[in-house]
């Protein structure tokens, strides 16, 4: 008989790494719609860092378990759960408490793992994966021939959205903050990087004969008014994260004096249904499995080294997915 308590990364107080204690909790109790999954690998985000700093809300009392993605075996399944059995893989991109050994996850939530795809391939790609895809599906449809800038172009995100636009048929020129981020752009397929601290938006102005690009996927935040003048007449930008600060605010006649388009994305507006998670994992795992989509090598840390891994994702020296393994 398996005991009632599991080991997890838990935290008390708000604060740094040092908070992070790996200690036992009692195994999580599965409702009638859920399943209990031995977790394999747990995809480390900034945004577990803004929880454990209490920028986030926490629901619940202390201890807090961090950690929103991951894949692993299903152990459990609950009473009206069908067409799921134990030992089956699955992962899933945006459930609670997933910094343990075991995860309790909602029918809803959980995505089939088909054998191709590796426990730490999907714990490394789903959340920003799928963010990629809604941002080139969604907020913008890519189209043959666009020329696109990305930001961060060698962040988790960055990367993938250089991958899915080159297989969309697009022209992809990226930004950086040092030389070799550039280099792990080009390496994804980037057709030209500039680092930040060039004169990028000369740069890019000259690259398309001073027209602009067609759209441009910002995720800095204070760099949104640069995005706006090196996006042609008619073209678009998609606000999706403020990694270097807040935007300054739009005044509507820009828009209107120049037909731009600002548009905004967020991953939980499109994640609505089981139906919609599915079918855009099994469109990513596709590329993956066809070579289209590659998964850069994951940094790995056992579970109960979470401090560990916490001060590198916040040392920003990390290029690929940081993996929390138990």
């Amino acid at each position: 008989m398996r005991y009632l308590y599991m080991k997890a990364l838990v935290f008390k107080t708000f604060g740094g790494p040092e908070v992070l204690e790996y200690g036992e909790v009692m195994d999580p109790v599965i409702g009638p719609d859920e399943i209990l999954v031995r977790m394999k690998a747990i995809g480390l985000n900034f945004a577990d860092i803004y929880r454990r700093k209490g920028n986030y809300h926490l629901a619940g009392e202390p201890p807090y378990i961090l950690g929103y993605e991951g894949a692993g075996i299903v152990e459990k399944v609950g009473a009206e759960v069908q067409g799921i059995s134990t030992g089956d893989r699955i992962a899933f991109a945006d459930v609670p408490f997933a910094n343990a050994e075991l995860v309790a996850v909602p029918y809803e939530k959980l995505i089939p793992l088909p054998e191709s795809i590796s426990f730490k391939e999907a714990a490394s790609i789903l959340l920003q994966g799928l963010t990629a895809h809604y941002l080139t599906r969604d907020s913008y449809a890519v189209k043959n021939n666009d020329v696109v800038l990305v930001h961060a172009a060698a962040g988790g995100v960055g990367q993938l959205l250089v991958q899915i636009i080159k297989l969309l048929g697009g022209k992809v020129i990226g930004l950086t903050s040092s030389k070799e981020k550039v280099e792990a752009a080009k390496k994804v397929g980037a057709d030209l990087v500039l680092q930040y601290r060039d004169d990028w938006k000369q740069k890019v102005l000259e690259e398309t004969n001073g027209k602009g690009v067609d759209v441009v996927y910002e995720s800095i935040g204070s760099t949104l008014m640069d995005s706006f003048a090196v996006t042609r007449i008619g073209g678009t930008v998609v606000f999706y994260g403020m990694a270097g600060g807040d935007p300054a605010p739009v005044d509507p006649r820009l828009l209107m004096d120049t037909s731009k388009t600002l548009t905004g994305g967020d991953l939980w507006n499109v994640l609505t249904s089981r139906e919609e998670r599915v079918t855009r994992s099994k469109e990513l795992f596709r590329w993956i499995e066809e070579g289209k989509v590659k998964v850069s090598e994951p940094t790995t840390f056992a579970l109960r080294d979470g401090q560990e891994a916490h001060r590198f994702l916040e040392s920003r020296k990390s290029t690929g997915k940081i993996l929390l393994l138990p």
